[in-house]
């Protein structure tokens, strides 16, 4: 009886297993990142933040299609304040899928997604409260991504995310490349 309760979870498992990244398997993500180093007291007038949710789509070989929205704040430093920078971001991308354990517990993948949005500085607000003037405007953005992501599937419909990008971008006034770094968690719906 024992052998047999064995087995039979054994077959159980290896079946379960074979469930998870099969194409048409849909996935909604919600991430968080740090942008251009980590958050400390120190560097909390250089560093900040990104927020993103979006829409994933497995294809054959554990391959995925991704496509969402992110908003980024990011802060530079002048005198005695920071100025924020904010973006309001679309992103469509494809990630490969490079390694993968046999039963797809952990799979690393790497990918490149295109994007566009709006960028703001300092809320639209061109002069500072010292009377000094902002040269940046609003202005639309566009760019790229490449991105390494690892994901470490806790239940087969619960996934966590590990990520780190590099983001590219034309048509700003304040930095064409910002690195990211962060987390988060992905639900499978289908």
């Amino acid at each position: 009886m024992i052998v047999l309760t064995i087995l039979s979870l054994v077959l159980i498992t290896r079946n379960v297993n074979a469930q998870r990244q099969l194409p048409g398997m849909r996935g909604i993500q919600l991430m968080a990142e740090t942008v251009d180093g980590f958050y400390h007291i120190t560097t909390k007038n250089k560093t900040g933040y990104i927020f993103g949710a979006s829409l994933s789509t497995y294809i054959r070989g554990t391959h995925q299609w991704v496509f969402g929205g992110e908003y980024l704040r990011r802060y530079y430093p002048y005198r005695d304040t920071r100025i924020p920078i904010e973006h309001f971001t679309a992103t469509g991308g494809f990630l490969y899928s490079m390694l993968s354990d046999r039963s797809k517990t952990v799979c690393l993948s790497a990918g490149i997604s295109a994007l566009a949005g709006y960028e703001t500085v300092n809320g639209g607000q061109a002069t500072l409260s010292d009377g000094a003037t902002i040269r940046n405007k609003d202005t639309f953005i566009y760019g790229g991504t490449l991105s390494l992501q690892m994901e470490i599937h806790l239940t087969d419909c619960i996934i966590l995310l590990l990520t780190a990008r590099e983001r590219i971008l034309g048509g700003t006034t304040t930095g064409h490349f910002h690195t990211l770094f962060g987390t988060g968690i992905k639900f499978i719906i289908n």
